[in-house]
């Protein structure tokens, strides 16, 4: 899956830029068989560390407000769902500072 992302991703950016990728390790991440295009770098979180990932937060906020519990009739209805949610919630600049807030990045006066 990685590797397919990577071949659209590279036809998307010239190779003469670097890009730099922070992600977890999650087992997509770490596969033995991903090829990581020579003009990207990947950096990985410690394991464990959601407080170094805030979209994780967001992911969980999805889950909990919008998709828990919920049984949908087919692919189409999934995905208006998915579609709603993001727009109630992730295009709300309120929300966002709320759900994503990491307190080791706020500024002090």
């Amino acid at each position: 899956m990685m590797n397919a992302f990577f071949e659209q991703f590279t036809a998307e950016v010239s190779p003469d830029i670097h890009v730099v990728m922070v992600w977890d390790q999650a087992g997509f991440h770490t596969s033995k068989k991903l090829k990581v295009p020579e003009n990207v770098t990947i950096i990985p979180l410690p394991p464990y560390s959601p407080e170094l990932n805030p979209v994780e937060n967001l992911w969980h906020y999805l889950r909990s407000h919008y998709w828990a519990n919920r049984i949908y009739a087919n692919y189409d209805a999934l995905r208006y769902a998915a579609i709603e949610a993001w727009h109630d919630s992730v295009l709300n600049p309120t929300i966002i500072q709320s759900v994503c807030r990491a307190p080791y990045a706020e500024r002090i006066n």
